[in-house]
């Protein structure tokens, strides 16, 4: 049986705040005679849209953000019926754009169990609060040198980092577009007003249509994992330029396992409840890893696509969406997806109080995939990009999705 629609879990006042193959950083899923990317010259824009700006290939767009039915657009990708208002406006949800940085010694506002999404880029380490990100849920920064967008969507607990460069060159800015679909937050850019689905960076209507920006590995941990793990890392600050309530969930209970969702979704009903906490690993084969399984055994070894992966588990790490506080929220730990695997070595893993020891060396390795102790010390496993999420939301992004740990809901 297929649901649409959400059971309202939460206060009505959470609406005002609800979640508005390449080199290159965005690849065409369209034919190249055809892409929107290789024809992005100007079409009409009418008197509601924005001034955007942008080189002389993006001039002027027919907008999808004000004008989602106009006929020189390229159809879209989605029924365009399934988007829905989240409440707040284009940007009514402001983005941050001019972010400021503290050290890790510096930062007093966040509790060692705080979430802090991780993003580490030659060598360069930001984290960023989610207790500031459920407020903004999308910025626009620089990490070692290379413009990225990080995202985060409350409303169906993802977290995606993005390269924002076009192939020629230009770098894209992203911000809040106030819809959503699947009750996940939609981006728009600001240099051609197309639309994006945040959970998989995919352009769904308006002139860069079918283009899909490169996803890159983030973790979501404790601060103070983070800061054992990047003392030298810099931490994004309150100074947003947009004040708000930082530090306070406007989602209380809202990642309650038994709770629905606040806004409508398509996906096939099933044993697992659909605010289950799970694991994704989406290049190619689409497979689920379930949280609960993951607190149990702390490692999981799977195949995808016959590679061989490990996620592993590691506690501390408090639940943004559970209480008033973000801080105060339950333990639902920190995760991590990595090719176990060292000069050729498949090595197999077990945990330990503070993270994870190989088998083969007996060294010690951090929630980063990192060796602190051991013959490898210093040595990295391979991250894969992955998602933490809520089941609902990849069973209607992707209804393949095989779920390891599945027979935790069997009767």
């Amino acid at each position: 049986m297929r649901m649409r629609g959400g059971l309202v879990g939460v206060a009505c006042a959470v609406l005002l705040a609800a979640c508005g193959g390449s080199n290159s950083s965005i690849d065409s899923e369209v034919d190249a005679d055809d892409s929107p990317a290789s024809t992005l010259a100007a079409t009409s824009t009418t008197a509601a849209s924005p001034q955007l700006p942008g080189p002389a290939s993006f001039a002027e767009p027919a907008s999808a953000l004000y004008d989602r039915d106009n006929p020189t657009l390229p159809p879209p990708l989605i029924d365009l019926s399934l988007l829905v208002s989240g409440g707040p406006p284009p940007d009514g949800i402001p983005p941050v754009d001019e972010p400021k940085y503290l050290a890790v010694d510096e930062v007093e506002f966040l509790q060692p169990q705080d979430s802090v999404l991780v993003v580490e880029i030659d060598g360069d380490a930001r984290a960023f609060p989610v207790a500031i990100m459920i407020w903004h849920e999308i910025a626009n920064v620089e990490v070692g040198g290379t413009p990225i967008t990080v995202s985060y969507c409350p409303l169906c607990n993802s977290a995606v980092a993005f390269l924002r460069t076009h192939p020629d060159g230009t770098v894209m800015d992203f911000g809040t577009s106030g819809l959503l679909f699947n009750s996940a937050l939609v981006m728009y850019d600001r240099q051609t007003a197309s639309l994006w689905t945040h959970f998989d960076g995919l352009a769904v209507h308006g002139v860069l249509v079918g283009n899909r920006l490169e996803r890159l590995p983030m973790a979501t941990t404790s601060f103070s994992d983070f800061a054992a793990a990047h003392p030298d890392g810099l931490v994004l600050s309150l100074d947003t330029g947009s004040p708000r309530d930082y530090g306070i969930n406007p989602y209380p209970t809202y990642d309650s396992p038994t709770s629905g969702t606040l806004y409508p979704v398509d996906f096939e009903v099933s044993a697992i409840p659909g605010k289950t906490r799970i694991l994704v690993v989406r290049e190619g084969e689409s497979i689920a890893v379930v949280h609960d399984l993951l607190f149990e055994e702390r490692v999981v070894a799977f195949e995808a696509d016959g590679r061989r992966l490990v996620a592993w588990l590691l506690p501390g790490t408090a639940s943004a969406l559970d209480r008033s506080a973000v801080a105060l929220g339950r333990d639902v730990g920190a995760t991590g997806l990595f090719v176990p695997e060292v000069d050729g070595r498949i090595l197999t893993f077990e945990p330990t109080d503070d993270g994870f020891r190989d088998l083969e060396t007996g060294s010690r390795w951090n929630i980063f995939g990192i060796a602190t102790e051991g013959e490898f010390e210093g040595r990295r496993l391979e991250r894969v990009e992955h998602l933490d999420t809520f089941w609902f939301a990849i069973a209607a992004y992707r209804p393949d999705t095989l779920v390891v740990g599945a027979e935790l809901f069997q009767p």
